[in-house]
């Protein structure tokens, strides 16, 4: 698969599809360009898809700190692009999505951001639930503080898994999530605090771009908070759920997922 320097970074990216529309695949933390194999399977007709691995994942090269992990990451997915594009995120590559879409609306034709991370606006919305959200993942700051990555991933993970218990992971995939754990903690300006300012700007609510959320049944409270909060502010923005997932919904339900999009992406000009 090609490999190059995209946005100043060794990039690692493969392709799927053969279809007119071209789309940018963003990935979840702790997951790599792979995973999006079973939801691309059923849009391979519709859509050419890009999709990349982001720092420190996957074939990427190893995460250097250099700066805000999001900041490199949509620097990687403008050097991908080459005209308007379908983009489609999911956790965090909806933040990645969302901040490039706000940045170069030229390169985005729409967007699917399925189980949106920006927490910041969860937090904004109902400032209660960041009192809980702390509380949920207090054994996860604490294993992080105590340099105990394991436990630190298997907090994020129970929390942010979809429901997937860890002792049923393979013990090399647990392994890798305790190894990239700390790259997940560089995303916590951007992500929680909204260091960026893409609320307190009112850059989302400029947002003129077909949008599409997607949202497990299943998935945590803060989710829910931030698929609303997002539709309330993105003008005919649409939203979206799949019964029975969680987090992991493009993974888990890859068919559902990929039939929300198509039917999404079938209502917009070719």
């Amino acid at each position: 698969m090609p490999e190059g320097v995209k946005g100043g970074f060794p990039t690692y990216w493969t392709e799927f599809g053969s279809g007119p529309r071209e789309a940018l695949l963003l990935h979840c933390t702790l997951g790599h360009s792979g995973a999006w194999k079973g939801m691309a399977a059923q849009l391979e007709d519709l859509l050419h898809m890009t999709a990349f691995d982001i720092p420190g994942h996957g074939k990427s090269g190893k995460w250097d700190y250099r700066g805000p992990l999001q900041r490199t990451t949509v620097d990687m997915a403008v050097d991908l692009l080459d005209g308007p594009t379908d983009l489609i995120g999911h956790s965090f590559g909806t933040t990645v999505a969302l901040r490039l879409a706000t940045e170069r609306p030229d390169l985005v034709r729409s967007l699917v951001l399925i189980e949106p991370v920006f927490l910041a606006v969860a937090f904004t919305d109902d400032p209660s639930s960041r009192q809980r959200h702390d509380a949920e993942l207090k054994d996860y700051d604490l294993a992080l503080k105590a340099g105990d990555l394991m436990t630190a991933a298997k907090s994020f993970s129970d929390l942010w898994g979809g429901g997937r218990p860890w002792a049923s992971l393979p013990e090399s995939q647990r392994a890798d999530m305790a190894e990239k754990i700390k790259v997940v903690e560089q995303t916590t300006p951007e992500v929680v605090e909204d260091s960026v300012g893409l609320l307190a700007s009112g850059a989302i609510e400029a947002l003129d771009v077909p949008t599409l959320l997607i949202e497990g049944a299943n998935t945590p409270e803060y989710i829910r908070l931030v698929a609303a909060g997002l539709k309330r502010r993105i003008r005919g923005s649409q939203l979206a759920v799949v019964p029975g997932a969680g987090h992991m919904a493009p993974l888990t339900h890859p068919k559902q997922v990929a039939t929300l999009i198509r039917t999404f992406l079938k209502t917009l000009p070719d």
